[in-house]
């Protein structure tokens, strides 16, 4: 009984659990001005972005593959969304005709990366300079600065009188729905699957391609909404926006107990992870520490979370094993409970 609870919270997600609960202790505590309902209100709706394309890039990465283009669909998304508000389009069309740039934006990369079988790391690193670069034919160095006030105000206003900005909506809508879909549903088995090894899944019946496809589709479309957010908040449609999202978003997901090599993670440790990162990224900015150190700070963790979560997952199995008393005793050698007695 006594092994039996250790090993319920002997995880990952406890140790992150733990380390996130005791960031905040220490900012609520030893930060100025942290703690404040403004400071919290804008720490949640900075991390808006983050949270939107964490979702499609945990299926991504269970399923082994990775999408480094995230940022450049966000970006190529709002300069094409500026440029068509600026040219007298409605929001409502605007709104529309940028989710379509980020659903074939995803499906270009999935068609690379599932039907010309090029690896998705080769794939996204070329499509992140690609995208970019066409947000910066269509709208050059400049920026689109004027947007109907009911979009800037879904930018800034919260929710009542409560901190929950208005920005993070989209993620608590999406985030069940992801979690239902990863954890509950008979299309999250088939990605743990793919994740696992993709032969063994192809020949189980799995439509590989398929799911791959999707996968990608999916996070052009998370990628455009969170373009709509991201100029939303910022009220500014550029070409550089988001530069070096991908690399906050990578780290959370890791960092969140995610395998690299695929097939392994939960949403409950990267949701933490995104907790954790957010509350990291606010601090330093309250600290007087500007984006090219947090983008130091966020690199540093990315690959101590690498080693963090190796280490752990090492230490957990021979922890486990030094608790659990040998249970194959009493068990034949096929590891069937030995019921036969000698005389």
């Amino acid at each position: 009984m006594k092994a039996s609870m250790i090993e319920r919270f002997a995880t990952w997600e406890s140790f992150l659990g733990l380390l996130t609960v005791a960031v905040l202790a220490y900012a609520t505590l030893a930060v100025p001005n942290f703690a404040t309902v403004f400071n919290i209100s804008q720490a949640i709706a900075g991390a808006s972005e983050r949270a939107l394309i964490v979702l499609p890039m945990v299926l991504l990465i269970i399923a082994r593959e990775i999408d480094l283009s995230v940022a450049s669909i966000l970006a190529l998304c709002s300069v094409v969304f500026g440029v068509l508000i600026r040219e007298g389009v409605s929001l409502e069309v605007a709104i529309a005709f940028a989710l379509l740039v980020g659903v074939t934006a995803g499906a270009f990369n999935g068609v690379l990366v599932t039907y010309l079988g090029l690896p998705s790391l080769v794939v996204t690193l070329g499509t992140m300079a690609m995208f970019r670069g066409i947000g910066y034919i269509i709208l050059g160095t400049g920026s689109v600065n004027e947007f109907p006030d009911s979009f800037t105000d879904f930018g800034i206003n919260t929710l009542g009188e409560s901190p929950i900005p208005w920005t993070i909506v989209p993620f608590l809508v999406l985030a069940p729905a992801f979690a239902i879909m990863l954890q509950q549903s008979a299309i999250g088995r088939r990605i743990y699957a793919l994740g696992g090894s993709p032969d063994t899944a192809l020949y189980a019946g799995v439509r590989v391609a398929r799911i791959r496809l999707c996968l990608f589709i999916v996070s052009g479309l998370v990628c455009a909404i969170a373009s709509i957010v991201f100029t939303a908040r910022l009220a500014n449609s550029r070409a550089d926006n988001a530069i070096g999202l991908e690399l906050d978003v990578i780290t959370i997901v890791l960092l969140g107990g995610v395998s690299v090599f695929g097939g392994k993670g939960k949403l409950t440790g990267v949701f933490l992870a995104l907790i954790l990162i957010a509350t990291l990224r606010n601090v330093l900015g309250l600290s007087q520490i500007g984006g090219d150190a947090q983008g130091t700070v966020i690199g540093l963790l990315l690959i101590l979370s690498l080693l963090m979560s190796t280490t752990a997952q090492r230490f957990y199995s021979t922890f486990q094993s030094a608790l659990t008393p040998d249970r194959k005793a009493g068990r034949s050698s096929s590891g069937r409970p030995d019921t036969e007695k000698t005389s």
